[in-house]
């Protein structure tokens, strides 16, 4: 089986090309990266020794996908992934819709044309900031959990965290807003050209390899920052750290995908189907992808855990977070 991974050369994209080549050696793996992220050129000659062949593209730029050979499966991990982008000064509100969606519709031609099934990475971003806000909290064992008065709870809103029903009722983030509008063209370009499609809403996914960077998701940054004695607050949410996030392993991630490649058959539910038919074997066409309960932990966890191997270190605390558009928007 032939497969393309977009942003192959990214921490998850490259990831994933080691896990799956080393899960399944009949995968015949190729991918293609800009190379324009920090430290992506230094997973290139790494996977090259695995017999993954790297191609130096863009996926904004359609010729560079035209030069590519045909795959049966396309996984898709290329994207601005911060939150933030488009809107902190560090990259163009532009610049992430056209690489996250323009990127997007670029690579569903490739799709239509070579009818090849696409496994598209999004975000638990998509969920409406809203309607998270609103969801009633008390604090247990130095974090947030689901209050005991939520009754009823929101739909979507579930003992084990946030379900796929969950609004996603703007606003969302520029990111998020293009990770859910790739959602939408994915689904439309599935439907009407009769492709394969899977979508999998991950969570935070951290792990050895990451930089530290903010834009690699909150565990990888606090735990570098921790460790480098550098300026760390506790921002909104009563500037306590209660907040909580899960962490996902990108080799559980490539589990997931490894079983989807291979019983893509019984994996693939008509795009339209109500995603409510717990009772059959065939798993839905968006799913959540996180590291569950036992994973999550909150700011102050994790500085508990970082401290306990870093020794102590001042984390300041700021009450409440100007969230552009979360009180503005209709």
């Amino acid at each position: 089986m032939k497969v393309l991974i977009t942003g192959v050369c990214g921490f998850v994209g490259a990831a994933l090309a080691e896990f799956l080549k080393s899960a399944n050696e009949q995968l015949e793996i190729a991918g293609i990266d800009n190379l324009s992220r920090r430290g992506s050129e230094q997973n290139r000659p790494r996977l090259a020794k695995l017999g993954i062949d790297v191609r130096h593209g863009d996926l904004r730029n359609r010729s560079d996908l035209e030069s590519l050979a045909a795959a049966e499966w396309v996984i898709d991990c290329a994207a601005e992934p911060s939150v933030l982008a488009g809107t902190d000064g560090s990259s163009s509100s532009r610049g992430v819709v056209e690489h996250n969606l323009v990127g997007t519709l670029n690579l569903l031609e490739y799709c239509r044309q070579h009818r090849a099934g696409l496994i598209l990475l999004s975000t638990s971003r998509v969920y409406s900031i809203e309607s998270l806000n609103a969801i009633p909290l008390q604090v247990e064992g130095d974090a947030f959990q689901l209050s005991s008065s939520a009754d009823p709870r929101p739909p979507g809103l579930t003992s084990a965290g946030i379900s796929e029903s969950f609004s996603t009722r703007p606003p969302v983030s520029l990111y998020g807003a293009t990770k859910l509008t790739s959602e939408t063209m994915a689904m439309e370009y599935a439907c009407a050209f009769d492709f394969p499609l899977l979508i999998n809403r991950c969570g935070v996914i951290a792990g050895a390899g990451q930089l530290g960077r903010a834009d690699q998701g909150i565990f990888s940054y606090w735990i570098h920052a921790y460790h480098a004695k550098r300026t760390l607050g506790y921002i909104g949410f009563g500037g306590q750290g209660y907040q909580v996030r899960d962490c996902l392993h990108p080799n559980d991630l490539g589990t997931l995908i490894d079983r989807q490649l291979r019983h893509r058959s019984a994996t693939l539910q008509p795009v339209g189907q109500s995603q409510d038919k717990s009772s059959s074997s065939v798993p839905p066409t968006i799913v959540n992808v996180s590291g569950g309960l036992r994973s999550a932990r909150s700011l102050r966890q994790l500085s508990s855990w970082c401290e306990k191997r870093y020794g102590e270190h001042a984390i300041s605390s700021v009450e409440a977070r100007a969230l552009r558009c979360t009180l503005d928007c209709p």
